[in-house]
């Protein structure tokens, strides 16, 4: 087991949570005597290096640095994790908060705070003091509304992934079933489902890992790509005397590094996994004078829960009292139809804040594969696989890690049925009956949020052997790429792994070009379709499928797989069919030529040519520090050669934010990117869509943009002596510049 805190960590616990007749004063002094035992490196990048005497004064430090960094989106991150985001936001963030607080409020966070063990504690503290004495220092910053970060509230955001289970539960649905009411009208639900055709940019990320064997120099090597909303996490270095030191992504206003590396080993997360959540349809009956649903013929009464949520309606807060209702499985959260039958739909997820939050923390510690699986028997990821490389050679792929056990000859992709009681949860699978990869032959391993079962070549697990519960995805045009960039390969280096992930090859246009091919060669003469696209239909034939900033190829693919993926992609949904093979062989000819007629057309209004290179269309840009960017073709910005990772693109670069512009601003995809080798020392290259500081004014802001874009990466500074030598600037919390 890696090692924990120590006595002074827990004194600093203890004081902490125990108040004192001069609490403010002694509170203040505690926080300048932990800021003395602190120091912070920013190196040339602006990245933080932070240097703790304990594990807790690391944690302080680390979440400090942050603060300075971007304050407001670790308020973000809180006040939706906390299900207060309607105190600020209003009405419209009102069935956001109360979906979070049908899992979450803070009486029980502090009842699991309580429980919790001495040195998590501490933790816990060193956290919220961090914030508290940023803020103390910082008196022009005016949070929203957390003027003050209490222990417990770590709890409430502990796994760090975008967009976790609890976000699967539609708003629709919620807010048709509870209509939280005051003395003005509720207002009606969200719709939050996708819209129809394109659909959004593809969430997710890339992790490779590469044995010793197939490298120059006999070193394990492992590449950490994330696949995010840009600026979600920043990069950082965190350490302390007693044994933390661990460099990568760090999810706003968590303490622990989330995607990274330590000095033997690497972890890099995709989302993805085995099903964790399910809906279960009950059955609704009266018994009494209370509602019931139905297990195995007997009627069992629903649980009841009043949450009170507070929301800004104009200058003033109000109450909205709800009255939310469980089963033994968890919250009711919409309604179905079954027959004449009233119906309600139940939801159950994973739900242990306390060991989420210690197996997030201990792994970043774990200096060997035996404490790494320790810490992996927590079973708490469940919206991740986990890419493993270490300085002893081990490469692994773990599939999923909390994954319940079930009844292997039921279905459980759908709605269940909850009069049923054979679809009850049966415990958790034990992480060794899990999917897992461990030192293939082919000495590889990959996985792009794809299904496992092609994650080392010849040497993946094999389908027949696992239910199909323990696995979601599908393949995907990335996973096709992967394959291709490191199967065979012997001769990897950091730069040639780098090379592989940013490989500019758009594998899903191998199957659809020579279906528009075809398609075009179908036509007739006489057609007013065939002249007009003869010269794109000549370039997409010659054009080697391989993006770059002076593709004109590029842009008529990408423009022609949009119209084409717009219409296509809901019949193929409802028609439980792979896309892109429906976009293939599911459209008629017609279809096809038609879609790059108006991929023509939009080119040629939006840009005056459909001759336009890559380069003029897909940009980056960065104006402000708001939290959702606004774009402007008027504006500076950068050309990026890589292309969203609907098309295959192993660097994805996509646009999800619905913006009134005519390019392609990218906003998710690529983020925090590093490339590790594991040898006697360990040595990482990074780079950072736009900067760590979420300022304009800061010189951090978008230092990294041009490297981004070409994906050129920085050396990383990780040994202390070489963080020394490259720091432009060394301070403790609290020391003005």
């Amino acid at each position: 087991m890696p090692r924990l805190p120590t006595l002074p960590a827990l004194l600093l616990c203890v004081m902490a949570v125990t108040p004192s007749p001069s609490h403010a004063q002694s509170e203040e002094a505690r926080w300048k005597a932990t800021a003395a035992r602190v120091t912070i490196f920013r190196d040339s990048a602006g990245v933080a290096h932070v240097y703790g005497r304990t594990d807790a004064d690391a944690v302080f430090g680390m979440v400090y640095a942050q603060a300075e960094d971007d304050f407001r989106r670790i308020e973000r991150n809180y006040l939706v994790a906390l299900g207060r985001l309607a105190e600020v936001d209003g009405e419209a963030e009102m069935l956001r908060d109360l979906r979070q607080r049908l899992f979450i409020d803070e009486p029980s966070l502090q009842r699991h705070f309580a429980a919790s063990p001495p040195w998590l504690k501490a933790l816990m503290c060193g956290w919220a003091d961090g914030l508290n004495y940023y803020l103390k220092t910082h008196p022009t910053v005016q949070p929203r509304l957390l003027t003050r970060f209490e222990p417990w509230m770590a709890l409430a955001f502990t796994e760090g992934s975008i967009g976790g289970d609890i976000e699967s539960i539609g708003l629709r649905g919620l807010g048709e079933l509870y209509r939280p009411t005051s003395g003005t009208a509720a207002p009606g639900p969200e719709d939050d489902d996708d819209p129809p055709g394109m659909p959004l940019e593809p969430a997710g990320s890339n992790g490779f890992a590469i044995a010793p064997k197939n490298t120059v120099n006999g070193h394990a090597l492992l590449m950490i790509n994330p696949h995010t909303s840009f600026y979600f996490r920043p990069e950082i270095h965190v350490a302390s005397g007693e044994g933390l030191d661990a460099y990568g992504a760090v999810t706003w206003g968590q303490f622990f590094i989330y995607q990274g590396f330590n000095e033997k080993l690497g972890w890099m997360h995709t989302s993805g996994g085995g099903d964790v959540v399910d809906e279960y349809r009950e059955r609704i009956v009266p018994c009494g004078d209370r509602r019931c649903y139905v297990v195995g013929g007997t009627p069992r009464p629903l649980a009841s829960k009043t949450v009170t949520l507070r929301v800004k309606v104009g200058d003033r807060v109000e109450a909205r009292t709800v009255t939310t209702w469980f089963t033994h499985r968890g919250p009711i959260v919409r309604r179905a139809e079954q027959g004449g039958d009233t119906a309600w739909v139940s939801v159950r997820l994973m739900q242990n804040p306390v060991a989420a939050l210690t197996q997030s923390y201990t792994r970043t510690k774990a200096r060997t594969w035996a404490q790494f699986v320790q810490a992996m028997r927590l079973r708490t990821n469940s919206s991740n696989n986990t890419v493993y490389a270490d300085a002893q050679g081990t490469i692994a792929l773990f599939y999923g890690n909390f994954v319940p056990k079930r009844d292997p000859a039921l279905d459980y992709r759908g709605l269940l049925d909850g009069t049923d009681p054979r679809v009850d949860w049966q415990g958790l699978h034990d992480i060794d009956e899990l999917i897992r990869v461990k030192n293939p032959a082919g000495g590889w391993i990959q996985n792009t949020n794809n299904w496992p079962f092609s994650a080392a070549g010849p040497d993946s697990p094999k389908q027949s052997q696992y239910p199909a519960y323990m696995w979601s995805d599908p393949e995907n045009p990335r996973g096709w790429h992967a394959v291709k960039v490191l199967q065979g390969k012997r001769d990897f280096t950091l730069d040639r792994l780098i090379a592989a992930a940013y490989d500019p090859e758009l594998t899903a246009f191998e199957p659809l070009l020579p279906a528009l091919v075809a398609a075009y060669e179908q036509l007739e003469p006489s057609d007013t379709l065939r002249a007009p696209l003869a010269e794109p239909i000549g370039l997409l034939k010659s054009w080697d499928r391989r993006f770059a900033v002076a593709s004109v190829p590029t842009s008529l693919a990408i423009f022609w797989g949009q119209e084409l993926m717009e219409r296509a992609a809901p019949r193929a949904r409802a028609a439980n069919r792979d896309v892109y093979e429906f976009m293939a062989a599911g459209t008629s000819p017609r279809e096809r030529v038609e879609a790059l007629a108006r991929a023509v057309r939009k080119l040629e209004r939006d840009f005056g040519s459909w001759r336009t290179p890559w380069g003029e269309i897909n940009r980056f840009q960065r104006l402000t520090g708001d939290l959702v960017q606004p774009y402007d073709d008027a504006k500076p910005s950068i050309p990026v050669p890589f292309a969203s990772a609907t098309w295959g693109s192993l660097a994805s670069f996509g646009m999800r934010t619905r913006a009134n512009v005519k390019r392609i601003y990218g906003d998710y995809g690529n983020s925090f990117v590093a490339a590790v080798e594991f040898g006697p020392k360990v040595r990482a290259k990074s780079v950072l869509a736009g900067g760590v500081s979420g300022d304009p004014a800061s010189p951090y802001f978008a230092n990294q943009a041009e490297a981004y874009a070409a994906g050129r990466f920085k050396e990383v500074l990780f040994y202390r002596a070489d963080v020394e030598r490259g720091a432009v600037r060394r301070y403790r919390p609290g020391e003005t510049h």
